[in-house]
């Protein structure tokens, strides 16, 4: 027998009766738009705008679990949100430093999707090699996890396979240090392939010192029945350990990566080499994580690529063509951004995409000027370009975020570093007198020429403009009389042309 209510045609057609009355049909709206009206549409969106749409789509949420209970769940695609604890070691420098690097990695702990419950660090000369702080500290950490209900411990250094072991027997938690959640970031960023092939090399570097199993599993041997239990064939005999065939096969995925991406570098020196031999040159835009480069190209070339409050927002470089205010065509280019301590293992992954600050002309170096430590940020970006070559580029110094800014330190850091331009990307502030210096600081070319050019020769003008410097124009009966400065390549072109002296 069923519970549910008798169903009788006629009442459920005369309850529909009432759509016909005249006074609620003016309420009736059938949820589509009439064709002969066309529906109000905003301005189609940029390409960053849909990046960060899609990207908080997926977004941590928390109290829910990564079970399947619930189809809505499931539908929605909805993570649980890990509950962290940070741990760092205090070596060196002052307090505010230690309070400094303990912030910044609060916000790369919520970049990655976790909940920061609670933070502590110990002063030390070097970490513990055991367990990277002390014994007295780790059993406070073990009360603090408890009391706290978290689930993860995340130290502000790089530990050591045993280092990890050691804490995670004894806090009985899943314990990270500050590169595994680097990467993390990074994973959950990547869009291209090469940036996505990229960090999957530096996950894969990173975890093979680190394999770890439950119990022996790691340690155990196939045995006799090797062939019947299927590890036999592309093995190493009875002999060989799970470990041991993980990390063979791990060593074959890198050695892939690597062949991917020394497929992927020739296309991106192919483009490069491109540019140099029509003489276009190229601004790289470098600096610290979250200093605001993306929202600075965005201001400078009107791309629209994403921007994002978060650390590591954007990986994949984004190179736009733009012009000087005479009509000189040159790149810039957006790169990933530093930060303090970055990843061995990042930089050697993404060396091919560093590879763009270090053969540039031009390196504007953003800065976060409402940071606490702009100098650190500005220490930790150099300390990158020495790992890469890029030592030699010439340099501006960017100092961004203006209107948070404290006056006092804008004034220290224009103290400290003369070649410096204030600007907001936010407001436009400073803009286009980082333009200026832009311009006064790209490569000049090398051949001066004074020629006349014959009308039905616009192309040879239109280059000029392009790709040279034109000091005077002069439209005469003959022709186009232009002075000013070429490449060698365009001045061998403009020989025939050129203006005998009197």
């Amino acid at each position: 027998m069923s519970n549910a209510p008798d169903f009788s045609l006629a009442d459920e057609l005369s309850s529909t009766e009432r759509w016909e009355d005249a006074e609620t049909a003016a309420d009736f709206s059938s949820g589509y738009a009439e064709r002969d009206e066309p529906a109000d549409r905003p301005d189609d969106p940029t390409t960053g705008a849909l990046d960060l749409e899609a990207r908080h789509a997926l977004k941590r949420v928390a109290g829910l679990s990564t079970e399947l209970e619930d189809i809505s769940e499931v539908e929605y695609r909805q993570l649980r949100l890990e509950r962290v604890v940070l741990v760092g070691v205090w070596t060196e420098g002052s307090a505010t430093d230690a309070e400094n690097a303990m912030a910044e990695l609060a916000l790369l702990a919520e970049t990655a999707g976790a909940q920061v419950l609670d933070a502590l660090y110990q002063r030390r000369q070097k970490p513990d090699p055991a367990t990277y702080v002390g014994s007295g500290k780790v059993e406070g950490l073990r009360e603090v996890v408890q009391s706290t209900g978290a689930d993860t411990v995340i130290c502000d250094g790089e530990l050591a396979p045993n280092q990890l072991r050691n804490l995670e027997d004894k806090l009985k938690v899943k314990v990270v240090d500050r590169t595994a959640l680097i990467l993390d970031i990074f994973a959950q960023h990547a869009k291209s392939k090469e940036g996505q092939a990229q960090v999957e090399l530096a996950q894969l570097s990173y975890m093979k010192q680190r394999l770890r199993g439950w119990g022996g599993n790691l340690s155990r041997q196939a045995g006799g029945r090797v062939g019947a239990d299927g590890g036999g064939i592309g093995g190493r005999g009875p002999g060989e350990t799970k470990i041991e065939t993980d990390r063979r096969r791990i060593n074959d995925k890198i050695a892939k990566l690597r062949r991917e991406l020394a497929a992927m570098k020739g296309t991106r020196d192919t483009k490069r080499a491109d540019r140099r031999r029509h003489r276009i040159p190229s601004v790289a835009i470098a600096g610290y994580t979250n200093a605001g480069k993306s929202s600075l190209l965005n201001r400078l070339t009107g791309s629209g690529v994403l921007v994002e409050d978060a650390l590591f927002a954007t990986l994949d470089p984004t190179t736009r063509r733009t012009t000087t205010s005479d009509g000189r065509v040159y790149t810039m280019s957006d790169t990933v951004g530093f930060v303090r301590h970055l990843p061995h293992q990042l930089v050697e992954a993404f060396r091919s995409t560093l590879e763009e600050v270090a053969d540039s002309d031009l390196v504007l170096h953003v800065v976060d000027g409402s940071h606490p430590d702009p100098e650190g940020q500005i220490h930790a970006v150099r300390e990158v370009f020495a790992e890469i070559g890029a030592t030699g580029v010439p340099e501006i110094i960017v100092v961004n975020k203006a209107d948070q800014a404290d006056p006092l330190v804008l004034a220290r850091l224009r103290a400290r570093e003369p070649h410096c331009v204030v600007v907001s990307a936010k407001t436009g502030e400073g803009i286009d007198a980082a333009l200026e210096v832009v311009e006064a600081e790209l490569p000049r070319p090398d051949v001066e020429v004074d020629v006349l050019v014959p009308y039905e020769r616009g192309d040879l003008v239109n280059r000029l403009h392009q790709h040279g410097e034109i000091d005077a124009l002069d439209h005469t009966a003959e022709g186009t009389r232009i002075t000013g400065r070429a490449n060698a390549d365009l001045a061998a072109e403009l020989v025939d042309f050129a203006v005998s002296p009197a």
